[in-house]
């Protein structure tokens, strides 16, 4: 009997160890199956993301977005607070605009504006870019030098279409590389206190470029405004598919950036505290500030802004205005900074679009700029524009402002490169009135890294 008992005692135990060797594979698949799928949700997300993107027709557009999120180890460690870039440099234009460049041209093919992207690889141009007769003929000077100037640039086209665009440079470069591989022609306004490298790129990427002063936006002659006039004419007075991208008040801009840009910086940093940027068009900004503020509420959305720039009260004070606006403060250009491409004297359809999120902006003089470009490149190995440099100042001056270990992530627009004239040349600088780091004798630490 006591045998039989100890028996029954051991099969007792041996379907205990069973129901629980059942229960623990059952819970484990129970994670593993919940692991599995949440992990298919994502690449689903991701998959929707890049279809933001979609319906490639170069490797240069399945190349556009995903940029790397990086963290920069030596200022973080001196911060005590941790600071990343998102490598918008790194799309292969070399700049951030590629995406809203993207967007914005594939908006105006689907709506009918220009006409589609070519199929296959051709070399030929398209008869509809060279048989249509212009049913005006220029009545003055000015409709003359408008007409020279599309016909030059429809010398590219193969679809007969031509987009056109008023652009400090970067914008330019991401829409004639999409023009050269879809077909249209490219024709580029450019204000003339840009780095001559830029237009140089763009010549070679086979856009016509017309260079002019660079003026108040409210004065026809502002290089946006002769974009938006040269887009009517082809279409009115020539008989030519034209579109004017229009990047500072299309909100293609701006939505490219709230549906994807927004969502890679998040999923990249799912616990930032804030997000500091410079506002050129303001669709960067806006768009991930948006994105941030619906899923990441408590992160803080700062503008950075350079010399000359009316943001910086328009989000301090409630007025876009600032005192260099008189034309006494005036000097040769608008704005009387380094910086390339950033800063607006109104607030954009596009900056609009996210003005509410934005809880503070940070002002960022051309020297704490150059300073934080050479202690970069030195310290972190990253060779940045401008811009860039403005932007990493921005989230420095953020990052005091929180708690040790905070995260506060900010945005490298564009490489050394497309500087080499200006922002990365000695005697301009000093020319200037400023200081070039490497001349002084002992290294300094950048006035805007020195512990608060």
């Amino acid at each position: 009997m006591a045998s039989n008992g100890g028996l029954k005692h051991e099969r007792q135990q041996d379907i205990r160890t069973i129901s629980i060797g059942i229960a623990v594979v059952a819970s484990a698949s129970t994670w593993f199956l919940f692991y599995y799928r949440r992990q298919q949700q994502k690449q689903r997300q991701n998959l929707a993301s890049r279809q933001e993107l979609t319906t490639f027709s170069s490797a240069y557009e399945s190349l556009i977005g995903n940029t790397p999120l990086v963290k920069l180890p030596r200022l973080s460690h001196i911060l005590q607070r941790d600071v990343y870039v998102k490598m918008e440099s790194m799309n292969p234009g070399g700049t951030g605009k590629d995406r809203a460049a993207w967007a914005m041209l594939h908006a105006a093919e689907e709506e009918g504006i220009i006409p589609p992207p070519i199929q296959e690889h051709s070399h030929e141009t398209s008869h509809a870019a060279t048989t249509k007769a212009p049913t005006h003929i220029p009545q003055n000077e000015t409709e003359q030098s408008y007409e020279t100037a599309i016909w030059q640039a429809m010398r590219a086209s193969r679809t007969g279409g031509l987009v056109v665009e008023g652009t400090s440079g970067s914008t330019g470069i991401s829409l004639a590389t999409l023009c050269a591989c879809r077909g249209h022609a490219c024709l580029v306004v450019l204000p003339d206190d840009q780095a001559h490298e830029k237009q140089r790129i763009l010549q070679t990427l086979q856009a016509h470029v017309l260079i002019v002063p660079n003026v108040s936006i409210s004065n026809p002659k502002h290089y946006v405004n002769i974009a938006r006039r040269l887009a009517q004419y082809a279409r009115n007075r020539m008989n030519i598919p034209a579109v004017f991208v229009d990047q500072f008040e299309n909100q293609a801009n701006v939505k490219c950036h709230s549906h994807v840009t927004g969502r890679e910086v998040l999923a990249q940093c799912p616990t930032l505290d804030a997000f500091v940027m410079s506002a050129g068009t303001g669709g960067t900004l806006a768009g991930i500030g948006t994105f941030l503020r619906h899923h990441r509420p408590t992160c803080r959305i700062v503008l950075v802004d350079p010399p000359g720039s009316a943001l910086y009260n328009k989000i301090q004070y409630g007025v876009a205005y600032t005192m260099e606006q008189e034309e006494r403060g005036l000097l040769r250009h608008r704005y009387d900074t380094l910086a390339e491409g950033i800063g607006l004297d109104r607030v954009t359809r596009n900056l609009a679009y996210g003005l509410e999120c934005i809880d503070d902006a940070v002002r960022v003089s051309d020297q704490d700029a150059v300073d934080m470009a050479h202690w970069l490149l030195q310290n972190e190995g990253l060779w940045v524009g401008s811009s860039s440099a403005m932007n990493v100042v921005g989230a420095i001056d953020t990052a005091w402002k929180l708690s040790p270990g905070s995260r506060v992530v900010t945005v490298i627009c564009d490489s050394g490169s497309r500087h080499l004239t200006r922002f990365w040349n000695h005697d301009f600088i000093l020319e200037r009135g400023l200081r070039w780091p490497r001349d002084q004798e002992q290294d300094q630490l950048p006035a805007c890294l020195e512990r608060r």
